[in-house]
């Protein structure tokens, strides 16, 4: 079998997944303004699904990683997030909102972090890049935020369930032919999360990172309040992640490439001076369609610094807690970043607007940026490995 046809049912998976995924990140903001919540009780509910996103994936990761499967620990998961979301979205007031937001994304937070590992894991197997399976993922993004964009904005986002749940059942019928990836390591046993815990290299990134990742949650969840402040409609914040995430489809698909040029801690570095100009610009913005034409440098931050982070942190992770590592940087991406960003962002759209919120980012991701230099060029920034450990 060649290995674009035995790739075939994970790219579809990361299709179906990511189109799912788009409708949380891009309309969920909306969905939770039409229940009548506010900018701050918003950030709330947003910082639940963080919260949930610090925990749910090294936990999931570790049980993957002990029984030697990617495959049924997804099965659990996505089972999980259809039956979580019927429910969800059937609450009316805040209390039922964040209580059953917390049991849905219990489920639904670790399936990225787990397609994302697999995915590593099945590129390293033939020999292909992580980026060109991963793009699969923007083009998912792509087509569920421009078609979901238009149907939301003709029917009213309150159906947004609808598309949610027909998305997440086309994930869970592409696992059934999906192969498990192959894991030649003895089952890991609680012990040997300290291989993690005592990696210094790997908390430090983590530490350092996470000024720029807070600022990427915060334009997840409050861009498209952004734009509809700034006067546009569902149809335009679908339209905006569309451009968005072509762009970062575009660098994923070339990231064998691009990604052969220089160290990952440099594209990590430029990725996040591309950050820190990109959100200075969205707060001076005073179109919607201001922000639709700068989704463009979607693709060379969030595209350029995931990939390369991804992979750095894969050299410090012993090959036994490949699932349980990739997870815990997960959780910090986008878990423990989502807590600090909704709960803030919230805070300070309802206070002073969009635009001071976009030039708190960019001074945050400044300070970020600094600090990524300084890990590149003082010991713990070199790119060793602690595999010889495991």
């Amino acid at each position: 079998m060649s290995k674009s046809r035995s790739l075939l049912p994970l790219k579809t998976l990361f299709i179906s997944y990511h189109a799912s995924n788009t409708i949380l990140i891009s309309f969920l903001p909306l969905y939770l303004q039409f229940k009548g919540l506010n900018g701050t009780e918003i950030g709330w509910v947003l910082a639940v699904e963080s919260f949930a996103s610090i925990l749910a994936p090294p936990f999931w990761g570790y049980l993957s990683d002990k029984y030697k499967t990617v495959k049924k620990i997804l099965f659990i998961c996505v089972i999980g997030l259809l039956i979580g979301s019927t429910i969800f979205f059937q609450m009316n007031t805040l209390p039922t909102i964040l209580l059953m937001g917390a049991i849905f994304y219990f489920f639904a937070s670790p399936v990225g972090g787990l397609t994302d590992s697999f995915a590593q894991r099945r590129a390293n197997e033939l020999n292909v890049s992580f980026g060109s399976i991963r793009m699969w993922g923007s083009v998912g993004f792509a087509i569920s935020s421009l078609i979901v964009g238009e149907v939301l904005a003709r029917f009213g986002i309150q159906n947004m369930i609808w598309p949610y749940l027909i998305f997440g059942t086309m994930a869970l019928c592409i696992l059934f032919p999906l192969k498990d990836v192959t894991v030649e390591s003895e089952p890991v046993n609680f012990k040997d999360i300290r291989k993690i815990v005592t990696n210094k290299p790997f908390l430090l990134f983590l530490f350092v990172i996470v000024f720029i990742t807070i600022t990427h949650r915060i334009n997840d969840y409050f861009m498209a309040l952004y734009i509809t402040e700034l006067g546009g409609s569902e149809e335009l914040v679908g339209q905006a992640w569309f451009v968005g995430v072509i762009a970062e489809a575009a660098v994923f698909a070339l990231a064998r490439f691009w990604f052969k040029k220089y160290r990952s801690l440099i594209f990590i570095i430029v990725a996040s001076i591309i950050y820190t100009v990109r959100w200075f610009l969205y707060g001076i913005a005073e179109d919607p369609m201001h922000i639709i034409g700068l989704q463009f440098l979607h693709g060379l931050t969030f595209g350029v610094f995931y990939t390369a982070s991804f992979e750095y942190v894969t050299r410090l992770i012993p090959k036994t807690l490949q699932s349980t590592g990739h997870l815990v940087f997960f959780s910090v991406y986008f878990g423990l970043s989502g807590v600090i960003g909704s709960l803030v962002g919230g805070g300070i759209m309802d206070a002073f607007g969009g635009s001071a919120l976009y030039f708190a980012m960019g001074c945050l991701t400044a300070f970020g940026t600094v600090l990524l230099i300084l890990y590149h060029v003082l010991p713990y920034g070199k790119e060793n490995t602690i595999r010889e450990t495991e």
